[in-house]
């Protein structure tokens, strides 16, 4: 799978781009501000209708314009389809195949795969909770692209439980009671929802563990696969917590058995959320947690926290080249997008991180110097200066 032809109307600072576009690898240069990484936001976009810079689409549509559009040339197995999405500021957004409009926007979602590595990638590291979680839910849904449904009823669900939240807790008598019974309600929900997506989250993680591991012993000097270990931290006190840097053997937990146990916590924490009117159980309030450790037998300690920068950097490569091997072993390349990565580490990983992804379908590197780019990701160049995209012969 690659783009073969990326066309942009209004999006970011540009009025109207072509870029024509090959397999193998595209690097595009240029000062800071001059417009590269719009060019490959845009493909990430098309992926997972989300971008790698900002939480909202607004910034995305052109100062002055009303409305963005992004279109891609995708060949997969010899065969084009056209994938377009129209952003619209402050309205729906509109998407199409081959020019048909789609029911859905999110039935986008997917058909074309991405995996960025940026200098924000050490927030996944570093950063809060918010940060690993949204790398799990983009991977699982890149992976099961029907789950975006699923969260966005998990994210309309919540607002709605948090607002009742407010109002019960400020009510009084059989105002309260009212409340009470309506909130009852969006415990079901939120239960049912939240134990889909909990149950997800764990079978990802138990899928992206051998990989995690694999990858931090080929990005960081000297160390073994046993060295990386993730785990995930569930609120929900049930079998499938796993709040240590050791594997603990438990049966898999089924969607059943995680919402009642939802809802047993739900019921727990009740007085606590009214008092503070806000849903304080659901996969929303879970982590990710990194743990190192330096040999056979030695302690493993959180990453955050004690790693060193260097050991910082190798785990978040480690979980972006995890996430691709993952979708690699799906069927498909993912497209592998290189934002500005190279300046943010050291020679040596610059040269494990460019020899790793060079065998990619297609990655697309930028860079604010041609200096940047490592010689094993030698292909073709577009500078890229004031908005003007022009390939190098």
């Amino acid at each position: 799978m690659y783009v073969s032809h990326l066309s942009l109307h209004d999006f970011r600072s540009y009025p109207s781009v072509e870029v024509p576009l090959e397999a193998g690898v595209t690097a595009f240069v240029g000062r800071n501000g001059q417009g590269k990484t719009n060019l490959v936001e845009a493909i990430d976009y098309l992926s997972r209708l989300q971008s790698h810079r900002v939480a909202t689409d607004a910034p995305l549509v052109r100062a002055g314009a009303e409305q963005a559009v992004v279109r891609a040339a995708v060949v997969r197995d010899g065969r084009t389809a056209t994938l377009e999405v129209e952003i619209n500021a402050g309205r729906a957004n509109k998407a199409r195949i081959n020019k048909s409009p789609l029911p859905r926007t999110r039935d986008l979602v997917g058909l074309v795969r991405t995996v960025v590595f940026s200098p924000e990638d050490l927030t996944l590291v570093k950063g809060d909770p918010s940060d690993r979680r949204r790398f799990l839910d983009d991977l699982m849904i890149l992976r099961a692209p029907r789950l975006a449904g699923v969260r966005s009823d998990y994210d309309r669900v919540l607002k709605q439980r948090n607002s009742l939240l407010k109002t019960a807790g400020l009510a009084r008598g059989s105002a309260r009671e009212g409340a009470l019974a309506t909130l009852a309600v969006w415990d079901d929900h939120l239960a049912a929802i939240g134990a889909e997506i909990l149950a997800q989250r764990l079978a990802l993680v138990e899928a992206l563990r051998p990989y995690v591991g694999k990858s931090y012993e080929t990005v960081a000097r000297g160390a073994s696969r046993d060295d990386a270990e993730i785990t995930y931290k569930s609120v929900v006190e049930s079998g499938s917590e796993r709040s240590g840097p050791e594997p603990v053997e438990t049966t898999t937990p089924t969607v059943e058995s995680l919402r009642q146990a939802i809802l047993a916590e739900l019921a727990r924490r009740q007085k606590d959320e009214l008092d503070r009117g806000i849903s304080l159980v659901g996969p929303h309030r879970d982590d990710l947690l990194l743990f190192l450790g330096h040999g056979a037998g030695a302690e493993r300690l959180p990453v955050k926290g004690y790693a060193s920068h260097g050991e910082s950097w190798s785990f978040a490569l480690a979980l972006r080249l995890a996430a691709y091997d993952l979708l690699r072993a799906d069927g498909d390349d993912p497209i592998l997008i290189l934002d500005d990565v190279f300046a943010e580490l050291d020679s040596q990983r610059r040269v494990q991180l460019a020899e790793l992804v060079a065998d990619a379908e297609q990655v697309l590197v930028t860079a604010a110097v041609p200096e940047d780019v490592p010689a094993a990701l030698a292909g073709a160049r577009y500078h890229v200066k004031a908005g003007e995209v022009t390939r190098d012969e």
